[in-house]
């Protein structure tokens, strides 16, 4: 089944950023013409904290143009949100949202499989980036994240290329609602019991499981705003 068609494929470089000692590579940039990926990502592409960023769990971002008009509508026309690349992600579409896809769905586009892993965990990056003090946790709970690919077979990708659904194991698990458990009814015994039961990425086995378990949810404001200066 046909899904979208992309956009833009974006990259970027690590550089300095905003707070001291800090790199990203959230500006992310328009590459014209085939692009090669591969577990690690697209080549060309870097990640500012390879700790938190990047990986073969989240190896390339997407995120749906669609949201730019409703973030426009919250905060203005800002020059940012003219074109792709305003939240670092590497695949931009029309057509195709968190409501769309599922977790664990298997995508082919060209000779490359992906398949969703994870949902984004904005951080306090996205604060900087746009001017807003709580623009992290806006994504948050707008479920506009975007989502990330595990590269199940690498290939390239470029503008114009299809996304085609190859194979949907858990049509239950929109990406809709795993944000929801994940941060609207974040202590849902049943729900979090359903989401262990997937193969999870372990970084997030580890947050089910806590909760599940100690029946508590994780912090997070040094994710939504950073490190706080030590008094």
């Amino acid at each position: 089944m046909k899904l979208a068609r992309i956009e833009q494929v974006l990259t970027g470089k690590a550089v300095p950023y905003t707070r001291p000692g800090s790199f990203s590579a959230i500006a992310k940039q328009p590459v014209a013409g085939p692009v090669q990926v591969d577990v690690e990502g697209l080549q060309g592409d870097e990640q500012g904290d390879p700790k938190v960023h990047g990986g073969v769990n989240k190896a390339v971002h997407h995120y749906a143009y669609e949201h730019y008009a409703r973030w426009r509508q919250q905060l203005g026309d800002l020059p940012l949100l003219k074109q792709p690349g305003a939240f670092g992600e590497n695949i931009s579409t029309r057509g195709l949202s968190e409501a769309d896809l599922c977790l664990g769905d298997i995508l082919r586009c060209g000779d490359a499989r992906l398949e969703i892993v994870q949902t984004r965990q904005p951080c306090w990056k996205l604060n900087d980036r746009f001017g807003v003090a709580d623009m992290a946790l806006r994504v948050q709970q707008s479920g506009m994240t975007g989502w990330y690919y595990r590269v199940l077979e690498p290939g390239t990708l470029e503008a114009g290329q299809m996304l085609t659904l190859e194979h949907r194991p858990f049509p239950r698990w929109s990406l809709t609602r795993v944000l929801e458990v994940l941060y609207q009814r974040t202590l849902d015994h049943t729900a979090l019991q359903e989401l262990s039961e997937l193969p999870l990425v372990p970084s997030w086995r580890k947050l089910v499981d806590r909760r599940l378990q100690q029946g508590t949810v994780e912090d997070w404001s040094k994710r939504l705003y950073g490190a706080q200066p030590e008094n």
